[in-house]
């Protein structure tokens, strides 16, 4: 590759050659001792970038020089006192995520920054400060951990939380960024385990997620789970917040609860029980409960269509983890687990290889009440006392009848015979 062309991925500046020897560093791609040497060798070849040297080094590729000096002109226009950007880790219709270390503590966190054209709308800077403050009201092991939020000199708002090294549920199933893997059942009961804990946590502080899936799911190298992007959770008891939300469909399609896809005003801890069922569905089947060509599609099955058991789809799963599925996705929210420590109890049941208890008698009381629903009731009379079996008023007149008939027919027979 020639000088030229590698002037076009970095600049020849002792500055960005630095800054591209840190980012190098901190993104693993080489060792500082590794970039020493490369800046030895610079000083021998006149006009060539720091880059330059890496790429012919073998240290990094052409490409990975190109992403470096896009991360560097991006960080450049967001500036974060106390921080330094290392690179972009994330982007979504939101926000985007970077890599950063914290200076004052010498460690690595996540900054989330929202982009200048959503800084301009008060909706969602208002609604980007709730995840931070949302996010602080939590401190447990399997939901990512806030750090600050505030804005830039340069008028950027920024929320930063805990690094978590892994990727996301949706990143492993979903083919070319994942590997198209099916969870086992093992393996999905305790990804499930660890997220009901964490929601426990979370409603028994009033907190609803409201957005449970597995693109906010992050599983580490070592298998833990952690729950992420509160960007839509919600206090139980914000009133004025679930009103000025009336009527609107907040979630995501595949995963919603059927009550948010109605925008009800009174949503609770069962919406998230719903959607973490949901999860669970699509972990351990390989598909969501529900698909459609339209996201309108998706939700109106959510609200109509009949599940589809996950044990007709994956015959090797238990009967426990079909009900468990099955309970926490029933449409009426009334016929879910009442608590999530229900929901954890009996996921802890199944792992142990014992029955789960709750979820088995919601079904059976769903069934009788079906029963009770379409059966018709009818009065059965006691059973009559020997010697007594015209003791009931109904058997009496209706033997009183039959002889009334009787008596008459043999009266018209003997009027027959004597006209003869």
């Amino acid at each position: 590759m020639s000088s030229a062309e590698t002037n076009n991925t970095s600049s020849p500046s002792s500055s960005v050659d630095s800054e591209v020897g840190k980012a190098v560093v901190d993104l693993g791609l080489a060792t500082r001792t590794e970039v020493e040497f490369c800046r030895e060798q610079q000083k021998d070849a006149s006009q060539r970038s720091l880059a330059d040297i890496l790429i012919e080094h073998s240290f990094i590729t052409v490409n990975q020089a190109k992403r470096i000096k896009t991360q560097l002109e991006e960080r450049k226009t967001t500036q974060i006192p106390g921080y330094r950007l290392i690179c972009k880790i994330g982007k979504g219709a939101m926000a985007t995520v970077f890599k950063a270390k914290q200076v004052s503590l010498d460690r690595v966190v996540a900054i989330k920054v929202l982009p200048r054209r959503m800084s301009e709308n008060p909706e969602f800077v208002d609604r980007f400060y709730k995840e931070g403050k949302a996010a602080a009201r939590l401190s447990h092991n399997n939901i990512v951990q806030a750090i600050d939020v505030g804005v830039s000199p340069d008028r950027f708002h920024y929320f930063v939380m805990e690094y978590i090294e892994g990727k996301t549920l949706y990143d492993i199933m979903q083919p070319p960024a994942g590997d198209g893997k099916t969870f086992s059942e093992a393996e999905a009961l305790d990804i499930i385990i660890q997220m009901a804990d964490a929601l426990v946590h979370a409603h028994e502080r009033g907190l609803i997620h409201r957005d449970i899936k597995p693109k906010n799911i992050i599983l580490t190298p070592a298998g833990v789970a952690k729950l992420t992007d509160l960007g839509l959770a919600r206090a139980v008891d914000d009133k004025q917040a679930a009103e000025s939300e009336a009527g609107k469909a907040y979630g995501t399609p595949y995963y919603i609860s059927p009550e948010q896809i109605r925008g009800d005003v009174d949503i609770d801890f069962r919406a998230d029980i719903y959607s973490l069922g949901a999860t669970m569905y699509h972990l351990v089947t390989g598909r969501p409960p529900f698909d459609a060509e339209t996201p309108t599609a998706v939700m109106h099955k959510h609200l109509r269509e009949p599940l589809t058991p996950p044990d007709h789809i994956n015959t090797a799963l238990s009967a426990g983890v079909a009900e468990i599925i099955e309970v926490a996705m029933a449409k009426k929210r009334e016929e879910r687990y009442s608590s999530t420590r229900e929901l954890l109890e009996d996921l802890g049941a199944v792992r142990n290889n014992q029955p789960p208890m709750h979820a088995r008698k919601a079904v059976d009381l769903d069934s009788l009440a079906k029963v009770e629903e379409t059966g018709k009731t009818v009065d059965i009379a006691p059973a009559a006392p020997a010697g007594t079996v015209l003791a009931a008023p109904g058997l009496q007149l209706a033997a009183l009848i039959t002889l009334a008939i009787s008596l008459f027919l043999n009266l018209v027979l003997l009027l027959l015979v004597l006209k003869r």
